[in-house]
């Protein structure tokens, strides 16, 4: 069977998932690739990795583009995805409406479980906000971290802690078993990311990579998207 190839965050994994039948039943084609850490997915493709597509950050694909390794006029917003606090299925809920409380659940978990902190989106920011928070080094040990955001979430679900808690794209915590959403960053330690596709120069099935793209993007497809952690780029609270 033809497969369209994809590099991909993995805060878009959920929701290309949910349309693989649909365009299996329009193309033929599989959907194939990676997902994973944004900055590790921009180098497999800048490292010639076979992508038709690519699923990133709206600042990532822009540099890949001035690169001349996606086709410009390809380019399409997906949707805003915001970084969330996890917690263990059945766990308390985490209350968190302003830094201080954040810093407080971030200091009486046990294990915290985040993604790359050097090469994902949701990971440099959790480095970020701890800084920010005053508690890098109080926190240090107890940081489980992964090379994604669905990597850490299965961890977390899987986690044997007290109380153990994560932080990644809402996304990724959405569509892993195990693990709640908890709720969103509060506002000065908040991030919500812009994902855009486009077709790479290099595709091989480019017309395909168009329709689902097109299948990303199109308003018939919004439940879906929002179901999936995506915000409406005209929502969006940044």
């Amino acid at each position: 069977m033809s497969s369209l190839n994809i590099l991909s965050g993995g805060a878009a994994q959920g929701l290309v998932a949910t349309l693989v039948a649909d365009f299996k039943a329009r193309t033929g084609f599989a959907i194939a690739g990676e997902f994973g850490a944004v900055g590790m997915m921009a180098d497999r493709l800048r490292q010639g990795t076979s992508a038709d597509l690519i699923i990133l950050t709206a600042a990532l694909v822009a540099t890949l583009a001035r690169e001349k390794l996606v086709v410009p006029s390809s380019i399409a917003d997906v949707g805003k995805v915001e970084t969330a606090l996890a917690i263990r299925s059945g766990d308390p809920k985490v209350s968190v409406g302003n830094a201080s409380d954040l810093r407080a659940a971030f200091l009486a978990a046990d294990a915290i479980f985040v993604p790359d902190t050097k090469a994902s989106t949701a990971g440099i920011h959790v480095a970020k906000v701890l800084e920010q928070l005053g508690i890098t080094d109080a926190v240090a040990a107890r940081l489980k971290i992964y090379p994604n955001g669905a990597t850490a979430m299965r961890q977390l679900a899987a986690s044997d802690a007290a109380k153990p808690i994560g932080c990644t794209q809402s996304t990724e915590i959405i569509s892993t078993p195990g693990v709640e959403l908890s709720g969103v960053l509060p506002p000065g330690c908040d991030l919500a990311t812009t994902y855009t596709a486009a077709i790479t120069t290099k595709a091989e099935n480019a017309a395909e990579a168009k329709l689902l793209i097109d299948l990303l993007t199109s308003s018939s497809q919004h439940a879906a998207r929002s179901c999936a952690g995506f915000v409406r780029l005209e929502q969006s609270p940044n």
